[in-house]
C-alpha cells in the first residue's frame, strides 16, 4: 500500500511542479490541474492514513503523514487564494512544496527499510 501512495504523491508532484511554475511567474494556475493535483494529494493522504489506523506503519510512515498533513493545510491555503482569483505569494508556495517533498522523502526511507 505504502508503494501506491508513493505512486499518487509522485503523480500529485508532476502536476504540482506545473501549479507551482504558473505561480512563480505570477499567474493564476490552471483549475483542472490544481483540482487534479488536490485529489490526488488526498487520495496519498487517505491510503497514509489507512495504514496508519491499520497498526501496520511504523514511526516513518506516521512522521511522514504529519508531515504531507502539514503541507496539505498549505494547500489548503493556496486553494483559498486561487479561488478568490489571486495569486499566491511564491514563499507560500516554496513553503508548501518543501514540505511536500520532505514529506514523500520520509515516506519513500520508509518504504526502502522495509
Amino acid at each position: 500500500m505504502l508503494m501506491y501512495a508513493l505512486i499518487v504523491f509522485a503523480i500529485a508532484a508532476l502536476g504540482g511542479l506545473v501549479l507551482a511554475s504558473s505561480v512563480l511567474r505570477g499567474k493564476l494556475a490552471p483549475w483542472a490541474i490544481s483540482i487534479l493535483h488536490a485529489l490526488l494529494g488526498a487520495t496519498g493522504l487517505v491510503i497514509l492514513l489507512l495504514q496508519v489506523v491499520q497498526g501496520s506503519a511504523g514511526g516513518r510512515v506516521v512522521g511522514a503523514l504529519g508531515i504531507l498533513v502539514a503541507a496539505a493545510l498549505g494547500g489548503f491555503y493556496l486553494a483559498s487564494l486561487h479561488a478568490r482569483k489571486t495569486v499566491a505569494p511564491k514563499a507560500v508556495v516554496l513553503m508548501h512544496a518543501g514540505l511536500a517533498v520532505v514529506g514523500v522523502l520520509v515516506l519513500l526511507s520508509a518504504v526502502m527499510a522495509a
